[in-house]
C-alpha cells in the first residue's frame, strides 16, 4: 500500500507547488486603490463641527485617497451655512481646504425647509440633499460607506 501511496502523494506535491508560487504574485499585483477607504463623517450638532474637520484632516494625511462625504441635519448644519463662525473664526477656509482635497459636504434640504431657509443660505462647498438620514442610509447601504459620528 505504501507503494502505491508514494507515487499518488509525490503528485499532488507536485501539482501544487506553482499554486504555492502564484498566490504571492497575485496578492502583489493587486490594486493601490484597496487601500481606499470610503467613509461617511455624520453631524447633526454643529459644535463638534472642528474636531470632526481636524478628524477629517488627519485621515487624509494618513489616507490621502479615502473618499470622505460629511452629511449634516439639525444642528449640524449649522456651520455650512453663510456666514458661520465660532470663537475660533469663519468655517468656511477650514471646509475649503478640505473641500480642496476632496471632500464632499451635504446639508439636509427637510432641515433648511424646518427653518424657512433655501439653498441659497448653504456655502457654497456643501451640496444640498432631499434628507440628511436618508443619505447616510444611501451612503451605507449602496455605496459601501463606513460610519463615523464625531
Amino acid at each position: 500500500m505504501t507503494r502505491t501511496l508514494t507515487p499518488l502523494l509525490a503528485a499532488l506535491f507536485l501539482a501544487c507547488a506553482p499554486m504555492a508560487h502564484a498566490a504571492p504574485q497575485a496578492e502583489a499585483a493587486a490594486p493601490a486603490a484597496s487601500d481606499e477607504a470610503k467613509v461617511v463623517y455624520h453631524i447633526n450638532d454643529a459644535s463638534v463641527a472642528r474636531a470632526a474637520m481636524r478628524n477629517i484632516d488627519n485621515e487624509l494625511n494618513a489616507s490621502p485617497t479615502d473618499k470622505i462625504v460629511v452629511v449634516t441635519h439639525g444642528k449640524g448644519i449649522d456651520f455650512l451655512l453663510n456666514d458661520a463662525q465660532d470663537d475660533k473664526g469663519a468655517f468656511e477656509p477650514q471646509v475649503a481646504a478640505l473641500k480642496n482635497r476632496g471632500v464632499d459636504f451635504r446639508v439636509c434640504n427637510n432641515t433648511l425647509k424646518s427653518r424657512k431657509l433655501g439653498p441659497d443660505a448653504v456655502i457654497m462647498e456643501a451640496k444640498v440633499v432631499p434628507s440628511g438620514v436618508a443619505e447616510v442610509a444611501r451612503l451605507q447601504a449602496k455605496e459601501g460607506y463606513v460610519y463615523i459620528k464625531p
